[in-house]
C-alpha cells in the first residue's frame, strides 16, 4: 500500500468513526425525546454512563462524593477552629518581629513596624467524647465534633482571594486548569444520567463578600462534560429547565432536532469532538427538565428535618443548600460544591464572624448528622474551610489575609473522626507541625477514592498533567 492509499484509508476510517460516535449520541437523543424511557424495540433504555479514566482502581475506595463546603473570603482559623491561650495574653502587644521578618503579608505590609497581636475574639470548648476544641461560635458543629478530623496546619501559596480559591479548586494558582471536581468526574465517571455529575451552589451573608468566577468549577483543558454546572438555590435552579409557556414536548422535539442536525453539520465540517458533548448536553438538559424540579421539591422532607437544618428548604440560604446537597447526593451527584461568601473580615471581626458562623453552623452540623442517619456519611467525604486563613495581628478591628497557617477539616469517607493534625505555632502565625499544602489536600482527597494522585494525568500542549501539579502527598495518618 502506497502513502496515499494509506492516508486516504485513515481519513476515511477517521470520517466514519466521528459520524459513528455522533451517531450513538443522536440515538440517544432521539430515544430520549420518546419520552417513555423505553428503547425503539421496547425494551427499557440503559442509563447513560460516563465512563472513568482510571480503571481499574488504584486502591480500594473508600468514599464515592465528595460535598466541599467552601467558606469563601477565609474564616480565621483563630476564632473558629485553632484556640492560642498565648495570643490572648499578648492582646495588644507588640507582634514580634521574629515571627513576620521577610515574611509575606498582605494589606498589613506598610505597617510592619507597627503590627500589634489581636487575642482571639471568642471563647473555646471541649467538644464530644474526643475533646475537639472549638470555638463557641459553632456549637451546632461541636456537636458533631467526634466526626471530625481537624487539621490546624494548612498553608498555601496565594494571598489574595482569586489566585488563592483558584489554588484551591485546581492545585495551582495558573488560570485555566481544571478544577477538583472535573479532575474527580474525569478520573472515576459519573453515577447519575439525569443530572450533572459536578454541581455548584452559592450563598453570601454575614460580612464582606469577595465575587467568585465561574472558572473555579471549571474543567480547563478536560472535555466540557466534566465541568461544574452552577445551580441557583432560590427559584429556578437551571434557567429555562421549565419549558416557556405555549411550548409543548412535541415542538420542542422539533427545536431540538433541527439543533442537532447543525450540529451534525458543524461536525462533518469540523471534525470538533465537542459536538459529540454537545449532544450529550442537550440529552442531560432535556432529562433535567424532570429531574430538577423533583430535586426542589422538599415536600416529602419531613419538617423534623427542615428543623435540624433550620431551614424551609430551597430559599437561597446556606442551610438549604446543606438539605439540598444531601438530596444531590442521594441522587449520585460525584462532586458538590456549596459556597458561602461572607468570611472576608478585615474589620470588626469579632461581630462578623459570630454572624457568618451563625448562617452556616447549624446547616453544617445537620449535614454531618442527616449523613450519618442515612448511612451515606461513610461514603461521602465533607471538607469545610477557606482558601487562606486570618493574621494573628490585628488590622483594625479584623485581621488580614494570611497564608502561613489555616484550619479546615474533614469528616465521613473513610476519614479519622474525632481526630486533630498538624499545629501552628503559640500565636497561630505559622503551619509547625505536620503542615499540610492543598496540594497534599487534594492527593488525600484521590487516595480516598482509591487513585493515585500521580498516576491521574491528562496529556495537554506536550505535558502530563495533573490535579496535584508538581507536589502533594496522601495523608494516610488520617484515615479511619
Amino acid at each position: 500500500m502506497d502513502e496515499l492509499q494509506h492516508f486516504r484509508m485513515q481519513a476515511l476510517r477517521r470520517s466514519f468513526l466521528g459520524r459513528s460516535g455522533v451517531g450513538v449520541g443522536l440515538a440517544a437523543l432521539g430515544t430520549l425525546l420518546r419520552g417513555d424511557g423505553l428503547a425503539a424495540d421496547g425494551s427499557q433504555r440503559p442509563a447513560t454512563e460516563w465512563p472513568g479514566a482510571v480503571r481499574p482502581l488504584h486502591f480500594p475506595p473508600r468514599c464515592r462524593r465528595v460535598i466541599h463546603l467552601c467558606m469563601a473570603g477565609g474564616p480565621s482559623h483563630l476564632e473558629t477552629l485553632d484556640y492560642k491561650p498565648k495570643l490572648r495574653d499578648m492582646d495588644g502587644q507588640p507582634m514580634p518581629q521574629s515571627y513576620t521578618a521577610g515574611q509575606q503579608i498582605a494589606q498589613l505590609q506598610g505597617q510592619r513596624d507597627r503590627l500589634k497581636c489581636l487575642g482571639p475574639q471568642h471563647g473555646f470548648l471541649r467538644c464530644g467524647q474526643s475533646g475537639q476544641i472549638i470555638s463557641s461560635l459553632l456549637p451546632h458543629i461541636g456537636s458533631v465534633a467526634d466526626e471530625l478530623c481537624i487539621i490546624n496546619s494548612m498553608h498555601t501559596d496565594q494571598i489574595n482571594h482569586d489566585p488563592a480559591h483558584t489554588l484551591m479548586n485546581t492545585g495551582t494558582s495558573i488560570p485555566g486548569r481544571p478544577s477538583m471536581g472535573s479532575w474527580l468526574l474525569y478520573g472515576l465517571g459519573c453515577e447519575t444520567d439525569d443530572l450533572p455529575g459536578y454541581v455548584v451552589m452559592t450563598s453570601v451573608g454575614g460580612g464582606q463578600s469577595q465575587p467568585i468566577a465561574s472558572r473555579q468549577w471549571h474543567s480547563g483543558f478536560l472535555p466540557s462534560r466534566f465541568q461544574g454546572v452552577e445551580f441557583r438555590s432560590k427559584g429556578d435552579p437551571v434557567l429555562y429547565v421549565n419549558s416557556p409557556a405555549g411550548v409543548d414536548m412535541a415542538r420542542q422535539g422539533r427545536l431540538v432536532d433541527a439543533i442537532r442536525q447543525l450540529n451534525h453539520l458543524s461536525e462533518v465540517r469540523l471534525a470538533d469532538p465537542e459536538i459529540a458533548t454537545r449532544i450529550a448536553q442537550y440529552e442531560l438538559a432535556f432529562k433535567m427538565q424532570t429531574s430538577v424540579p423533583e430535586l426542589m421539591d422538599i415536600s416529602d422532607e419531613p419538617q423534623y428535618i427542615l428543623d435540624m437544618y433550620g431551614t424551609r428548604g430551597a430559599d437561597g440560604s446556606f442551610a438549604g443548600n446543606c438539605l439540598l446537597a444531601r438530596r444531590l447526593a442521594e441522587r449520585g451527584v460525584r462532586f458538590i460544591q456549596l459556597y458561602h461568601r461572607g468570611w472576608d473580615h478585615h474589620g470588626g471581626i469579632k461581630k462578623g464572624a459570630e454572624v457568618t458562623a451563625r448562617l452556616v453552623d447549624q446547616g453544617t452540623a445537620a449535614l454531618i448528622k442527616d449523613l450519618r442517619m442515612r448511612g451515606m456519611l461513610e461514603d461521602t467525604l465533607v471538607i469545610w474551610g477557606g482558601e487562606f486563613g486570618r493574621t494573628p495581628m490585628a488590622q483594625g478591628s479584623g485581621r488580614d489575609h494570611h497564608i502561613k497557617g489555616f484550619s479546615l477539616w474533614m469528616a465521613g469517607g473513610g476519614i479519622r473522626g474525632g481526630f486533630r493534625y498538624g499545629a501552628t505555632d503559640e500565636l497561630g502565625y505559622a503551619a509547625v507541625e505536620n503542615p499540610v499544602h492543598v496540594n497534599d489536600l487534594h492527593a488525600t482527597m484521590l487516595y480516598l477514592f482509591g487513585i493515585d494522585h500521580e498516576r491521574l494525568t491528562y496529556r495537554f500542549q506536550g505535558r502530563d498533567f495533573r490535579l496535584t501539579d508538581v507536589g502533594g502527598r496522601p495523608l494516610r495518618e488520617l484515615l479511619a
